[in-house]
This record gives C-alpha cells, sequence and structure tokens, in this order.
C-alpha cells in the first residue's frame, strides 16, 4: 500500500505560516517538523526570503542583494556551479556555527544521556526517513547532470553537500528547539516555507519543494503509477518500495504479462514486477502446478531462471464472509517448502509438528 503525502494537513501547516521569530514554540511539536519535512506544496516564497534574510541577521551578515529560485535541487546545483558573482558562501556563519553552538548549549544542559534522550522524541524520530530522501535527491541529481563524467560528478557532489536543506533540515531543527526564538530561527523559517538552498555572500539560491511526495508505510519512496518524487521542473525520481526504477519501466507494469515477467533477466526487476503484478494472480496465469495439498491448504511453485522459486500456500477461510462465500488467502513462503502445513506454520514462526490449527484462516 502506498500513501500519498501531498495532503490537506500538510498544505494547511506549510501555507502562509507567520515568520518564527517572536512565534508561539506550539509551532515547533514533531508533528509539525514531520509535516514540514514531508510537505509537497509550493513554496511560501515570502516566508522563506525573509527566513533567509533572518538568517543573514542573526549571523551579523548583510543580507543577500538577490534571492534566486530553482524549480528543483537539480536546477539549483546548476545555478550554483554557472553563478558568477554570488561572493564567497557564508554557509559557516548562516548555519554551521549556530548549529553547533545551539548543539553544545543543549549537550551541556541535558547531559549524554538526556541528549540521547531528547534526540530520540524529537530529530531521531524523523532522521532516517528524511535522510534517505536527501540522500536518494543526491543520487538523482548526479545522475541526470553528470551520469558518465567523474570529473562534474565529484564537482556536483561537492555543491550537493554545500547545501542547507530546507524542509529536509527538520530533524535537527526539530531537536534543537529553533521554532521560537532562536539563532537557529532563520533556517527554521526557511524550513518551514521551502527546499534547499545554498547562501552566499551577494546571492541565496533556494529551490521549490516537490510538489508530489508518494512513500510506504516504512517511509520508502514507492509509487506504481508515476514519480515517487517529482518537483515543479519535471525532476522526478521513481521507486517501488524503495527500490530506484526508470520512468518507462513503470509504464510497463500497466501491461505486464507472465511472459513478460518471465523474460526480465534483471532478479530484483522481476521481483518488483511481480509484486505489481500480484503473486496470486501470477500463479494462476502461469498455470502453476499443485506440488502438495493437505487439511492446511494447498503448495504452489514456479520455477524462476536466475531466481528463487515463487512457492506460495493457498488458504481457505473456514469462517464464511457475510455473503456466505469464503475467502482465499495466499502466503508466500520460503522456496524450500516442501508441504502445505509446512508453509503455513512458518508464517506463525512454529515447526510444522507443533501447528494444530482449530480453525483454518
Amino acid at each position: 500500500m502506498t500513501t500519498t503525502e501531498q495532503t490537506n494537513g500538510v498544505a494547511a501547516v506549510t501555507g502562509g505560516l507567520a515568520p518564527a521569530a517572536g512565534g508561539d514554540r506550539a509551532k515547533g511539536g514533531p508533528g509539525r517538523w514531520r509535516a514540514w519535512a514531508a510537505s509537497a506544496v509550493r513554496a511560501d516564497r515570502a516566508a522563506a526570503e525573509e527566513g533567509i534574510r533572518l538568517a543573514y541577521r542573526r549571523a551579523g551578515l548583510p543580507q543577500p542583494e538577490r534571492v534566486v529560485w530553482a524549480d528543483s535541487p537539480r536546477e539549483g546545483v546548476t545555478l550554483v556551479r554557472q553563478g558568477t558573482d554570488f561572493g564567497a558562501s557564508v554557509r559557516e556563519a548562516v548555519r554551521t556555527a549556530p548549529w553547533a553552538a545551539e548543539r553544545a548549549r543543549l549537550h551541556a544542559r541535558l547531559g549524554a544521556a538526556g541528549w540521547a534522550r531528547h534526540w530520540s522524541a524529537t530529530g531521531g524520530a524523523l532522521w532516517d526517513s528524511t535522510q534517505a530522501l536527501v540522500d536518494r535527491i543526491r543520487t538523482g541529481v548526479l545522475d541526470d547532470l553528470a551520469a558518465d563524467d567523474a570529473g562534474a560528478r565529484t564537482e556536483i557532489r561537492l555543491v550537493l553537500l554545500d547545501a542547507l536543506l530546507g524542509q529536509h533540515d527538520a530533524p535537527w531543527l526539530a531537536a534543537l528547539d529553533a521554532a521560537g526564538p532562536s539563532p537557529l530561527d532563520g533556517p527554521a523559517q526557511v524550513c518551514r516555507s521551502a527546499g534547499w538552498w545554498w547562501p552566499f555572500e551577494k546571492v541565496a539560491v533556494v529551490c521549490e519543494r516537490p510538489v508530489a511526495l508518494h512513500r510506504d508505510e516504512a517511509g520508502r519512496l514507492d509509487h506504481g503509477d508515476g514519480p515517487a518524487l517529482e518537483f515543479p521542473d519535471g525532476f522526478a525520481l521513481c521507486a517501488w518500495r524503495g527500490m530506484p526504477v526508470g520512468r518507462a519501466f513503470l509504464e510497463e507494469l500497466r501491461t505486464l504479462t507472465p511472459e513478460r515477467i518471465r523474460a526480465e533477466g534483471n532478479a530484483e526487476l522481476r521481483r518488483v514486477m511481480l509484486e505489481y503484478y500480484g503473486y496470486d494472480r501470477y500463479l494462476a496465469d502461469s498455470g502453476a502446478q499443485s506440488v502438495h495439498r493437505d487439511e492446511t491448504g494447498t503448495l504452489w511453485r514456479v520455477e524462476l531462471d536466475g531466481d528463487e522459486a515463487v512457492v506460495m500456500v493457498e488458504v481457505v477461510n473456514s469462517t464464511p464472509e457475510p455473503d456466505g462465500t469464503h475467502r482465499t488467502y495466499w502466503l508466500r513462503v520460503p522456496p524450500t517448502t516442501r508441504t502445505a502445513r509446512e508453509g503455513v506454520a512458518w508464517t506463525f514462526g512454529i515447526a510444522p509438528e507443533v501447528y494444530e490449527p482449530l480453525k483454518q484462516t
């Protein structure tokens, strides 16, 4: 199942927020930081630009002469690489130094154990899913701009690592309590309002947020009907349950046949095909033969070249549905399974000789 995070709730969180300075600390609750990190609506450009100017003022720097907008991190990297009169990077003053000072202050106040508990309850809860998304975006930008150019990839990688992450800085900003008046309230306002950004002496380059984000329950990019992540300029990432796939591959999923699945030479892509097509449907359409049958169900097996066999137990629920029918379930089991009882017992984590169901479900 895929969850779409472009929701009215997120839009309500990200749209039209007041500046952070003097704001209500309730704005920094864990749920809000999670929503900002996953926001997939257009940036609030006025609020983001004010946040950038506030970040420069907090650092004791003159405000940038211009704020240049990009429609994605890919375009942002391109603008930074092409920039000729931006001045030096001020990332250290705007973000790194106040970041380190705030972390040291909290660590001194809470102690090592207290900081660990605090991180776990704030930024730690957002870290894995947010960092995985950041890593995927960086890889996507590299592949789009310099697929086979080692020199360009090194340059682009450095530009990407120099970016402030805007909405994706939410884990650290949540942990550093940056929602109210704080040395980090400028970056926090950008987090609430926009995507990645690069601060220079004369110019700040700031990116739009994505316009679509689809992830599964585990937080992995996941969408079978188009890009799992997409920005306004068309920069997009396609994925199925976290696995990167191409757009053409996704389009082909809609016309799959058992023959096409068997012909796929890449075992990982074949598994994606099987998940999309449905293991039970594949078994039925492939003319699979049952290899064992007992009172618990029927064991089916289909061999796949270069990959482990698809082995499933067909189980019929003995309790009828409201309309009197009996629902059939398909349970995928290890390819070493030899009997239906062994397969059903495996799904419960017990040995087949001790599996004695009172009702077959």
